[in-house]
């Protein structure tokens, strides 16, 4: 019996590290080209790694003046962007809904209401307890805007790829390759090599200074501090980007890490004490 409960709890265990290390979903593979793949080394990565909150700050910044004209983030609401351990959390304000950088970002958006007297259709711009908006009414419109194509959705798209985190990062970077033998470009495509097959609907999205980043950021205590701001590399938006979107994908990835180490090192050590009751209980027992 003892034997049973020690291996049940050294599964249990396995099971956490699991859940500490995160899950990714389905994949994409691109073609063959001279364009070489670049492997980063995320800061989340591991079982203790953690989003790099100035990073994500500034992927809000990409986000929101470059992607958010064809991409929704539809499963994040703004008041996430104030929680603990998400890009601006402040420790003055514990509770998100108070945070003037939150207020600030929902209302910066204009979301679909009704009138709650006429009932009429209105516009008005977002509060802290909306979910960012959809860009576009319904698919149709999102075709018709987008050469027949429907720009997704990406709030969890470092989680729906196979190593999503770079594959972001180089399909940013992978326009302007050189298009190999065999593969044609219809109108209304662009070659990425990245892409399955090499052809990608959305044209180059990134060029050198496309953002202005601002001086100031967030530390991991939640405290304003002024900084000298990055230069607006497409490698350092495209970082940028990955690091936001990698904390859309799972705003709670810290707190299951931490939570996920805590349950192994007390399976663990409850592990070592059945064992030593086991061994003082049966020592004069032959077996």
């Amino acid at each position: 019996m003892a034997f049973k409960t020690t291996k049940s709890l050294i599964l249990g265990a396995i099971v956490a590290v699991a859940s500490v290390t995160g899950i990714a979903f389905a994949a994409g593979g691109g073609v063959h080209s001279d364009y070489e793949e670049q492997h980063v080394d995320w800061s989340f990565n591991g079982p203790f790694g953690k989003i790099d909150r100035a990073a994500a700050q500034r992927g809000y910044k990409v986000y929101r003046e470059v992607c958010a004209s064809c991409h929704s983030l539809k499963y994040v609401a703004f008041r996430h962007l104030g929680d603990e351990n998400a890009p601006f959390y402040l420790e003055d304000f514990k509770n998100p809904n108070d945070n003037p950088y939150v207020k600030n970002f929902a209302a910066d958006w204009t979301v679909a209401d009704i009138d709650g007297e006429t009932g009429d259709p209105i516009e008005r711009p977002g509060i802290t307890a909306d979910y960012f908006p959809p860009i576009f009414p319904n698919d149709a419109a999102a075709r018709a805007s987008n050469g027949g194509s429907i720009p997704p959705d990406l709030s969890s798209m470092v989680k729906a790829r196979t190593n999503g985190a770079d594959y972001v990062y180089n399909l940013m970077l992978a326009y302007g390759t050189p298009i190999p033998k065999g593969v044609e470009i219809t109108p209304g495509l662009h070659f990425n090599p990245v892409m399955d097959g090499g052809k990608i609907a959305m044209a180059a999205p990134l060029s050198e200074g496309l953002v202005d980043y601002d001086p100031v950021e967030i530390n991991d205590h939640g405290e304003l501090k002024t900084v000298a701001a990055p230069e607006a590399t497409m490698e350092q938006m495209s970082h940028d980007l990955v690091q936001f979107l990698a904390w859309s994908a799972d705003p709670k990835m810290e707190q299951r890490k931490s939570t996920g180490l805590m349950t192994i090192i007390y399976l663990l050590i409850l592990s070592l004490l059945l064992f030593l009751s086991y061994k003082r209980v049966w020592r004069n027992v032959k077996h």
